[in-house]
């Protein structure tokens, strides 16, 4: 690839007030070209494009387009930074009156060195905010094969109201060496200089539909100094200065919450519907610091690389496997970055450190992993300024879910990435032609305003949770009409809970959840369920209390109606070995969310 460094404008405007201003603090700048004012942290401005392009591996060629006014002070410029002269271009104009247009300029340096490959066009007067800026990314979007997001219309310097969006483009293009015969015929059709701009260009080139043109979105501000005045210089440059001495940012903590899936699951992983609530009595916590380095903290209890003993170590990784959250964030991280590069997001070359806590007991199907993925990808997405437009609350739930089954190959559902996402009470409908169409459901939050009385009551020891499927989804694969029709009531009983949770039925709704359980052991049988679960909901059923699984298995959720048995039936789990304790919702509306 070819980089063109365009820097022959004619910047009257600031050149002007420049001459002119009073106070005698810009006189040192009088007659200096746009380009070589002075940018952010004092360097030239065009100092910072020749640094950022200056490499071999990326550019097999950089030029320099200038006019005839200005040419002497880049000749100069170039010496003095080992840029070769002989790819500094000269237009030949030396008035605002005479000048060729941006995109003759293009066509000009083209002609005149006969390039013949893949071209990336920069504004040398362009200020930029961040000084770590990442160029590389821009080819590598630009090489990918990827389906990039692709601009169906252009409008240049469009007037108030005539588009609701706000995306801009800033002179930053990249073009194909089949697509340069097109700047001829543009300029054949536009003899005019005032209509020879990049903006009129990509309207041309968009909108008559002549070849597709796609987006990058870049992941900081460009401010083009062309035809601005001496003010608007100095704000933007105060500004973006000002950003670049600030201290490393503060750190960014978020959470996300334990689930309980209170009908029809399991059936989110075939097609089927479900409602879930996320609870604020377990939560995963992760905090994003930036650091010069990337690294990524072992959380001292989950992550252990120490031991007391031998035996100590036999304990520990009998009852709790040899996998803790590290995994978890370095998976998220990859797949983050990997989502970005795929969708044209540029990312700054900020490094962080991440660490994580976590309260949510494992194994016992309270969605602990997807949690604590889900709160790194809160943190990541704030840092890098990445917002609900770039990955929508749809997509990001199927993010998750990639994290865990693609990278970390983890048995899991739709239904828990859903709701930590959405947050609150969710009805989930994962119909198989809208999973089809559009690659997710139809999620929709209920009113959670006087809600029942639930609990929550797990195991002390489970086991691994994710055994509990079985062979069930292999069975459906196969088209098992005894799991097909299982999954079909499933998602009845879930639009018959949905109701009942609209007009307060909470009667209604126990019943509903004794006949998701039952259900439940139809297909997976007793066997697999096991003997802890079932001892669970036996207990539960002798104090009347509506009761099911609300994950995978290890813990069980109930509607008490009874509230006097409550004590009671608290004791009783509790003299069993089990753990247990009243629902706190967790509602986004009533609370600041993370």
């Amino acid at each position: 690839m070819i980089c063109i460094l365009l820097v022959a404008g004619h910047g009257t405007v600031l050149e002007t007030q420049i001459k002119s201003d009073i106070t005698g603090l810009y006189a040192q700048l009088a007659g200096v070209p746009k380009a070589l004012l002075p940018g952010v942290g004092g360097k030239k401005i065009l100092d910072f494009w020749w640094e950022t392009v200056n490499t071999r591996q990326l550019f097999s060629e950089v030029y320099l387009v200038t006019n005839a006014d200005k040419y002497k002070h880049y000749e100069r410029w170039a010496t003095a930074n080992d840029f070769p002269v002989e790819n500094v271009v000269n237009d030949g104009s030396t008035t605002l009156d005479d000048r060729l247009g941006a995109v003759a300029d293009l066509e000009l340096a083209i002609r005149s060195r006969q390039l013949q490959d893949d071209i990336m066009v920069i504004a040398g007067d362009m200020l930029c905010a961040d000084q770590n800026f990442d160029i590389a990314q821009v080819i590598r979007f630009f090489r990918s094969k990827y389906v990039h997001t692709r601009v169906m219309r252009f409008i240049e310097k469009p007037r108030e109201g005539v588009t609701a969006s706000r995306l801009a483009s800033v002179v930053f293009y990249c073009l194909r060496k089949e697509s340069l015969p097109y700047i001829s015929d543009f300029l054949v059709q536009h003899p005019d200089v005032k209509d020879r701009t990049f903006g009129f260009f990509w309207e041309w080139l968009i909108n008559e539909e002549k070849v597709p043109v796609y987006g990058m979105k870049l992941p900081t501000g460009f401010q083009l100094i062309g035809q601005v005045g001496l003010s608007d210089y100095t704000k933007w440059l105060t500004h973006y200065s000002s950003k670049q001495q600030l201290s490393p940012s503060k750190p960014i903590t978020c959470r996300s919450y334990a689930r309980v899936g209170l009908m029809g699951n399991p059936s989110d992983g075939f097609n089927g519907k479900t409602i879930a609530m996320t609870i604020a009595n377990f939560w995963a916590e992760v905090t994003l610091m930036e650091s010069q380095t990337l690294a990524i903290l072992p959380h001292p209890l989950n992550d252990p690389t120490e031991f007391g003993s031998l035996q100590d170590l036999f304990q520990i990784s009998r009852k709790e496997g040899y996998l803790g959250g590290l995994r978890l964030l370095q998976a998220t991280c990859k797949k983050f970055y990997q989502f970005c590069s795929e969708q044209g997001i540029a990312l700054s070359k900020q490094n962080f450190t991440l660490k994580y806590d976590t309260n949510i007991p494992r194994q016992v199907g309270l969605a602990g992993s997807s949690a604590i993925v889900s709160a790194t990808l809160k943190c990541l997405m704030k840092f890098y300024n990445i917002t609900d437009d770039d990955l929508p609350k749809p997509v990001r739930a199927n993010f998750i879910l990639n994290v865990e089954t693609d990278e970390l190959f983890i048995t899991a559902g739709l239904q828990d990435r859903v709701v930590q996402v959405y947050e609150g009470l969710v009805y989930m409908d994962f119909n198989k032609q809208l999973m089809d169409e559009r690659g997710y459901g139809e999620y929709i939050p209920l009113d959670m305003n006087n809600l029942p009385l639930f609990w929550l009551a797990y195991l002390s020891d489970p086991s691994d949770s994710g055994r509990i499927h079985s062979n069930v989804r292999q069975r459906w694969l196969n088209g098992d009409s005894a799991v097909v029709e299982a999954m079909k009531s499933f998602a009845e009983l879930t639009d018959q809970a949905r109701a009942a949770f609209l007009c307060k039925d909470w009667a209604r709704l126990a019943q509903l959840m004794d006949e998701n359980f039952e259900l439940r052991r139809s297909v997976y049988t007793e066997d697999c369920l096991g003997p802890g679960n079932l001892k669970m909901v036996q207990l539960a059923r002798q104090f009347e209390s509506a009761v099911k699984l609300p994950g995978s298995g290890g813990a069980v959720v109930g509607l008490c109606m009874d509230q006097e048995r409550l004590v009671e039936m608290k004791r009783a789990f509790q003299e069993a070995g089990c753990v247990f304790c009243l629902i706190v919702p967790y509602d986004p509306s009533m609370q600041g969310q993370n």
